[in-house]
């Protein structure tokens, strides 16, 4: 008999821990507090506790190329970006067509999880759940926790001095779901990420006045890219990340800002972030810069005070009469199931190996999954995470020693605290921990023996290893090798272009060829090399 692993919440981290504890033989039982799968994918018309919550309008991000789960391609004829509704459905067949309902145990929360008294020796957790007003206590080889991050919502304010005497109505975005009432407001929003700016922009359509006040800017992308081609098909591939890490500072940076300001010059728009060349995440929003442009909203500093009625922003101008203030402030990270101090080890900080192991633990039996960020998609990231967790939990992969996971962690935090500065702009109130994505995926896959090997790619296929680094670093990519493989994975890489193309080709005019990544990178390292040795003339 397997191993017994509790997975907490049936998000899409929760469905790949189900899956990869499967295909390691472990017996998987998920708790899920609400009845259906999807997490923070569940629209809900209101928020409820212990939930993510999501407004009616949201769209996805990341395209669907590169945020499947990587042996189950979207349907031809899904969007690229997809409206919450359509990855719910996605989510809902990958979980029916893989049999994983079947270990899901909904309506049923975790109200506690504790090490056994006998943990030094059998790693094993006890599980308190609460069903139907009942409590039980069970006791589970390992834990993987997939509850996610965007439950707990952080209202600053305390940062906001009088906003204890404003009249208007405040609240955190987690409570917003549309704009209808708040047609002929005005309306403050407080942050500049995703949920704000697209919580701005919907407003702006029916608000009197809208305003976003931001501490630190930022840069803001539009999910349109070259030859109209999806921005991280384009701009999340091995060549890429090469050539940003490979160029000295000088001359990444220069490239850096000047492709954010390929669409549009951010400091005229008032959303240039204080310190430009810094790889703070991006927002994404195809409209923002139009709405400004008409006058729709407006970008202002961060709120030095709040009357009655008003808020004074740093630079001494005023927003009056403002009806209400949307807080998107982000969250707070929180597991209140699980003492702190196992994974917040040290000085109140997450101290996780990776991302997902905590290092002090006499027995490595419990797993965070989905608790990194990186400029790509969570699905893929979750599944490789959950992939090496299992294999951990199976004994079929062994971690490093206590210092050496230590080592790992501090160096990655000494990296952090070079610039006291990048770390708060970048990270800011979020407590998630963020990493570059295709470094990060190589990582984990390293562990597990599903790195792609180029080199060897290069010498037995030639056309699917020039795919592979110079084209989109899809989520094919870590099942196409090693451990867990899937056999469809050749096929899905030489084809992802197609499945792009297929939902917006709908009326067809020609028969255009599209140009091969590696033609588009060429010409950018042509274009540095010939900076670098301009540089060199002139230093």
């Amino acid at each position: 008999m397997g191993k017994r692993v509790a997975i907490i919440g049936a998000g899409v981290s929760g469905l790949a821990s189900i899956r990869c504890c499967l295909e390691e033989g472990l017996e998987p039982t998920c708790f899920e507090r609400s009845s259906d799968v999807g997490g923070l994918w569940k629209f809900s018309d209101h928020a409820e506790e212990g939930r993510a919550s999501i407004y009616q309008s949201v769209f996805t991000n990341s395209s669907k190329e590169m945020m499947c789960f990587p042996d189950f391609p979207y349907p031809d004829d899904y969007p690229n970006y997809m409206h919450h509704s359509k990855l719910q459905e996605y989510i809902q067949t990958f979980a029916q067509k893989k049999n994983l309902l079947r270990y899901i145990k909904f309506e049923t929360l975790v109200s506690s999880i504790k090490k056994c008294p006998s943990f030094i020796v059998t790693g094993q957790w006890d599980i308190v759940i609460e069903k139907d007003g009942n409590q039980e206590s069970i006791i589970f080889d390992a834990v993987m926790i997939c509850s996610g991050h965007h439950v707990y919502p952080n209202l600053p304010t305390n940062s906001f001095p009088g906003l204890e005497n404003f009249q208007g109505n405040y609240f955190h975005s987690r409570d917003y779901k549309g704009p209808d009432a708040f047609k002929g407001k005005r309306v403050l929003v407080i942050g500049l990420g995703n949920s704000g700016s697209d919580i701005a922009v919907e407003l702006s359509r029916l608000a009197a006045q809208v305003m976003i006040s931001t501490r630190s800017g930022s840069w803001v992308m539009s999910r349109v890219w070259d030859d109209g081609y999806p921005w991280d098909m384009v701009y999340v591939t091995r060549f890429a990340s090469f050539l940003r890490n490979v160029f000295p500072p000088l001359i990444s940076d220069w490239l850096y800002v000047k492709k954010m300001n390929t669409w549009f010059k951010h400091e005229n728009y008032g959303l240039m972030p204080l310190n430009g060349p810094l790889r703070k995440e991006p927002v994404f929003n195809d409209e923002l810069p139009s709405r400004i442009l008409c006058g729709a909203l407006s970008i202002k500093p961060s709120v030095k005070l709040f009357t009655e009625t008003s808020a004074m922003f740093e630079d001494g101008t005023m927003f009056e009469a403002i009806d209400s203030i949307i807080f998107a402030t982000g969250y707070n990270y929180a597991y209140p199931f699980l003492d702190d101090s196992i994974i917040k080890s040290r000085n109140n900080e997450i101290t996780l190996f990776k991302g997902i192991f905590p290092p002090h633990m006499e027995k490595p039996t419990l797993a965070v999954i989905g608790l990194v960020q990186s400029l790509g998609a969570a699905i893929p990231t979750a599944d490789l995470q959950a992939r090496w967790a299992a294999k951990v939990f199976a004994d079929s992969c062994i971690l490093p020693t206590m210092k050496e996971m230590m080592d790992d962690i501090d160096e990655k935090m000494g990296k952090k605290l070079k610039c006291l500065f990048f770390s708060f702009l970048r990270f800011g109130q979020s407590q998630t921990l963020q990493t570059d994505y295709i470094t990060y995926m190589d990582e984990l896959g390293s562990f597990i023996g599903a790195k792609p090997n180029i080199p060897w790619l290069m010498l037995t296929d030639p056309q699917l290893a020039l795919e592979v680094y110079f084209g989109p670093c899809s989520p094919y990519q870590f099942r196409l090798m090693g451990p867990g493989k899937w056999d469809g994975a050749r096929n899905a890489i030489l084809t992802q272009w197609d499945r792009t193309v297929k939902p917006t080709r709908s009326r067809v005019v020609s028969e255009t060829q599209r140009q091969h990544p590696f033609f588009n990178l060429f010409k950018m390292l042509s274009f540095s090399v010939l900076l670098l040795a301009i540089l060199l003339v002139f230093y």
